[in-house]
């Protein structure tokens, strides 16, 4: 019988959910090293539509992405509400701009559905999977997409 436990928990990720907007969204809770309040940032030359530019942390130039404006959902101006989910993503740190942080889920593989047919390759390229929590429809967001290299790079 405790062989079944260890399993069990093995398979529960942590998730880490945030609103953008009216939809949920949720990233891998390893990914995020810190959230904090919304700073301005310095905008750069050039940069993607959705990158909101470039903010001191700790003495570390941190990019930010505006994740509703990458992900092709309607944006609105930062306020002190917002909040900064500053991840890890492939060997970088990226701060991602989002509305507000809401919970820590504990969710196993098979609850996770596949992202529909009828979304675009480009939806499936951002969203792993769709889950329901407490009757919400929560999107498993693949952060690996959100900044590729190339982009990052850049900024």
């Amino acid at each position: 019988m405790s062989d079944i436990v260890p399993t069990a928990a093995a398979a529960a990720r942590e998730l880490i959910a945030f609103r953008i907007g009216r939809q949920e969204f949720c990233v891998d809770i390893m990914s995020v090293r810190e959230i904090r309040g919304w700073t301005p940032a310095t905008p750069l030359p050039r940069a993607p539509g959705y990158m909101k530019g470039v903010i001191n942390l700790r003495g570390a130039v941190l990019p930010i992405v505006d994740l509703g404006a990458r992900l092709g959902l309607s944006t609105s101006e930062p306020t002190a509400r917002h909040v900064i989910m500053v991840a890890h993503i492939g060997g970088r740190t990226v701060g991602l701009l989002v509305d507000a942080v809401s919970d820590i889920i504990q969710l196993t593989e098979d609850a996770v559905q596949p992202t529909p047919d009828v979304a675009s390759d480009q939806v499936r390229t951002f969203v792993k999977g769709i889950f329901a929590v407490d009757g919400r429809m929560i999107s498993l967001l693949e952060l690996e997409w959100i900044v590729p290299e190339s982009e990052a790079e850049a900024a």
